[in-house]
């Protein structure tokens, strides 16, 4: 079964991960459409895509009968409102991340996919990589004597991986309304749950909407839902910032952040009495590097390590692979109830900071 892609936003993520995967997949897969806000974008990016037609509104796009299913990755605030739209035109969607910005948000999401049924599945291309799914299965035989776990991201500019490996197109003719509607958008939920638009509390929740997601969703696919928010403290105007989580017999930390260094830090990490699993993650902009699973095990009076590196198969290869198996009447593995979670801790960990 091919079916027809349509592209709503095609800027970076777009242009340097999913149309590479898209095209891995062709087998699959066929860009019939594509979408974006900027004219200079839509031109250049279809001046790449032979055969995909280029739409100058997301309507047209979602009334283009060669569209079964579309990928949402305009900017996040528009996440929601795009991926009703699709489900309300017949389409089945992949909605990059965040899955939206607010719980209610959410909530309209999972009313919508069950008034028309459509397969919804959100891009947490973590979760499709062989070495989480290994780590998850070593993790659940652990549960009972896990002792701790170190949730870990710090990343520098995504341009020092970008700039030397990909050629991005991009504009700044986007009409100011929707620039307008966006930042309308953005302060609203920011306002909602962190109680304001600006300063450092703000700057918090646009990271754990943007990159932290990542990693929320990393640590509840391998440990759960915690119980609770144990307490939360951000640095340096909230580009750092540590969360506690509860899990009952244990805590989750979790530390984060962004700064200047050229290098890309991600990494979920738990220990029982006897072993260590931990779960690498390198830069997703940086194609085909796999996640990397290591274990340390106690041998007598010794250490034996272990390092298990998966086949090369990029994480949003194995995404795509994912959604084309749940179009099929597989389970989606990373549904709208799932990253709704994400929405639900991120509130918890807001309503934690201490000013």
């Amino acid at each position: 079964m091919t079916v027809g892609i349509g592209l709503i936003g095609c800027g970076l993520v777009t242009q340097h991960l999913h149309i590479p995967a898209l095209a891995q997949l062709s087998d699959r897969f066929r860009i019939a459409a594509l979408h974006d806000a900027s004219p200079t974008v839509l031109r250049g990016v279809a001046g790449r895509l032979p055969g995909a037609a280029p739409h100058d509104s997301v309507k047209a796009l979602l009334a283009d009968p060669d569209v079964r299913a579309v990928l949402v990755a305009s900017p996040s605030a528009l996440h929601g409102p795009h991926a009703v739209a699709a489900m309300q035109a017949g389409k089945h969607v992949l909605i990059e991340k965040p899955m939206c910005l607010t719980v209610e948000e959410a909530d309209l999401l999972a009313t919508t996919a069950r008034e028309t049924g459509a397969t919804v599945q959100i891009g947490y291309m973590r979760r499709h990589t062989p070495a989480f799914h290994d780590a998850a299965h070593l993790v659940a035989a652990m549960q009972g004597g896990i002792n701790m776990a170190r949730l870990r991201e710090i990343i520098g500019p995504n341009s020092a991986f970008v700039d030397p490996t990909a050629a991005i197109i991009t504009g700044n003719d986007v009409p100011k309304y929707l620039h307008d509607e966006v930042s309308r958008a953005t302060k609203a939920a920011a306002i909602a749950v962190a109680g304001t638009d600006e300063g450092p509390r703000a700057f918090v929740h646009n990271l754990l909407l943007g990159l932290s997601t990542h990693s929320l969703s990393t640590m509840r696919g391998v440990l759960g839902m915690p119980k609770a928010v144990i307490s939360a403290r951000h640095r340096r105007e909230g580009r750092f910032l540590q969360v506690d989580f509860d899990y009952g017999d244990f805590i989750c930390h979790f530390e984060t952040g962004v700064d200047q260094i050229a290098r890309f830090d991600a990494c979920l990490e738990v220990m029982n009495d006897t072993r260590i699993v931990r779960l690498d993650y390198d830069s997703p902009f940086i194609r085909h590097h796999p996640a990397r699973l290591h274990m340390k095990d106690a041998a007598g009076s010794g250490v034996t390590e272990t390092t298990m590196q998966p086949p090369r198969q990029d994480a949003f290869v194995g995404e795509w692979l994912a959604f084309h198996q749940a179009l099929s009447g597989e389970e989606v593995q990373t549904d709208i109830a799932d990253a709704t979670e994400d929405m639900i801790l991120i509130n918890q960990i807001m309503a934690r900071f201490l000013d």
